[in-house]
């Protein structure tokens, strides 16, 4: 008998792949005048997509097809909603920076689309089968963005180096999952967290979730697995290091929570110490090593790899008792909620300077608020969350975070905890490095009445972004909202 199919449950999904079909026959037929439509459609499709989720979210009912491997409920909707938004901002980015440049235009759009697909599916996978694929359909197609800029040695040293490094991180996770199949007898998340629950767990199983979680650590760029980041973010296209920092991280996530919650949570011991060190290490390394960056997109790229372990924390002392799992579920939600607004904005800006002093070194900054005010003001925004200060959003994402913490209180925890608070501390020197550059450094000679030009879309996406930091730094109960409905049942 062929398996029930909710065609409303499958409709963010059925919308996206029909996107795909229309961009790619789009780029086929439409001459090459009019190769920038390619763009509008897939603006487009990305919008109707999150009509469904809307309808999907306001009839509130919690939907399980083929056996319980594909769950769509508040939590896979919050990272569905989470994909699909970042996904039309990076297009807003994307239009003009694209199409002014020596790029195969409608391939990019379908590539993109392709890879948010693959988040769109990992927010309901709920089997190792469903989960395995979702993340290969969300990593191939960046590989192919990291290198779009085909003619710079650059473009080409990032993408393969990417793909080296994400290649075998697949295989440490596949082999993985291979044996924590065997040893369970199953694939459904549920079915493995049964058998961990008996207690007793075998030796084997515990490097089944050891090789699996080192897996997705590549793919959050944690320490020690971050060594592609750096680079990859660099050569790549602006908007594909957008994307990669925000969507392509926030789907390793979003598999990371549900096999932790589902599959392997009642064995504490045997995931809990792995997160921790890879959350101390991540922030650690991450913000020391950005301390010492002078350009601003390898500023941005180690700064990923630090928040990446902020937001590993909850996860790190979510064993510890039934309210530091729930305060654990909601903060990596939020953190990554708000972490997407300011982590686009700030790529949105190096985009726009870049467009004007064709450099991506933090001293081109210098005096930006002699000449472009409103630029300065949004990026002096943008820093400042990103370093947590109140009352812009990162503060509340910092916040959720040591919440969870404090939920937790245990020596672990709590040193953890501390970690954190220092890492925080030298997060806002590099941060405030470049409000200073922009505010207190003098302009070149001969820029001061030359103002910075941003496109239409790209003022957009810098207006999207920008609002999000500041009302919900005012406001933050509109994410909180979100991360109480969405946690993940485990």
């Amino acid at each position: 008998m062929n398996p029930p199919i909710d065609f409303h449950a499958l409709a963010p999904e059925i919308v996206l792949a029909a996107t795909l079909v229309v961009v790619l026959v789009a780029d086929l037929l439409l001459p090459d005048r009019e190769r920038w439509q390619t763009s509008r459609l897939a603006t487009i499709g990305v919008l109707a997509a999150f009509v469904p989720v809307i309808t999907l979210a306001v009839d509130g009912a919690d939907r399980s097809m083929f056996g319980g491997a594909y769950v769509v409920d508040n939590y896979a909707l919050a990272f569905k909603g989470f994909f699909i938004l970042v996904a039309y901002v990076v297009l807003l980015m994307s239009v003009d920076y694209i199409s002014e440049g020596d790029y195969y235009q409608g391939e990019f759009y379908f590539v993109l689309l392709t890879s948010v697909l693959g988040m769109s599916v990992m927010g309901s996978a709920r089997d190792l089968v469903s989960i395995f694929i979702a993340l290969e359909t969300i990593t191939m197609p960046t590989f192919v963005l990291a290198g779009w800029r085909k003619h710079d040695t650059r473009s080409n040293e990032a993408a393969i180096k990417y793909l080296i490094i994400g290649v075998l991180s697949s295989a440490l996770m596949l082999y993985g999952m291979s044996l924590v199949y065997g040893m369970s007898g199953s694939t459904l998340l549920t079915d493995i967290g049964a058998f961990v629950a008996k207690g007793g767990t075998p030796p084997l199983m515990i490097v089944a979730m050891f090789l699996t979680i080192a897996g997705f650590a590549f793919k959050v760029s944690a320490v020690p697995f971050h060594f592609w980041v750096p680079d990859t973010y660099e050569g790549a296209p602006t908007p594909v290091t957008a994307f990669l920092s925000v969507a392509s991280k926030a789907g390793g996530f979003a598999a990371l929570v549900s096999i932790v919650f589902v599959g392997f949570y009642p064995d504490k011991g045997a995931w809990q110490p792995t997160l921790w060190v890879l959350a101390a290490a991540s922030m650690t390394l991450g913000n020391l090593t950005a301390l010492r960056q002078t350009n601003i997109v390898r500023m941005l790229a180690y700064s990923s790899i630090a928040q990446g372990g902020f937001i590993l924390v909850p996860l790190a002392v979510a064993g510890e008792s039934a309210s530091a799992a729930n305060s654990a579920r909601e903060a990596v939600i939020i953190y990554l909620l708000i972490y997407g607004a300011m982590n686009l904005g700030a790529f949105a800006v190096v985009m726009a300077l870049a467009r004007r002093t064709r450099s991506g070194e933090i001293s081109s900054y210098a005096g930006l608020m002699q000449y472009s005010p409103g630029l300065a003001l949004v990026m002096s925004a943008f820093m400042f969350s990103l370093a947590g200060v109140p009352p812009l959003a990162g503060w509340f994402a910092k916040f959720v975070m040591f919440r969870a913490v404090i939920d937790a209180a245990t020596p672990a925890a709590v040193t953890l905890g501390v970690i954190a608070a220092v890492n925080s501390v030298i997060a806002f020197f590099y941060y405030v490095g470049v409000v200073r550059q922009m505010w207190l450094q003098p302009a070149p000679e001969g820029t001061e009445d030359r103002p910075v030009r941003i496109p239409m879309a790209l003022s957009s996406a810098l207006a999207i972004t920008t609002v999000v930091v500041v009302v919900v730094g005012v406001y933050p109960q509109v994410f909180a909202k979100i991360g109480e409905l969405a946690r993940l049942a485990g």
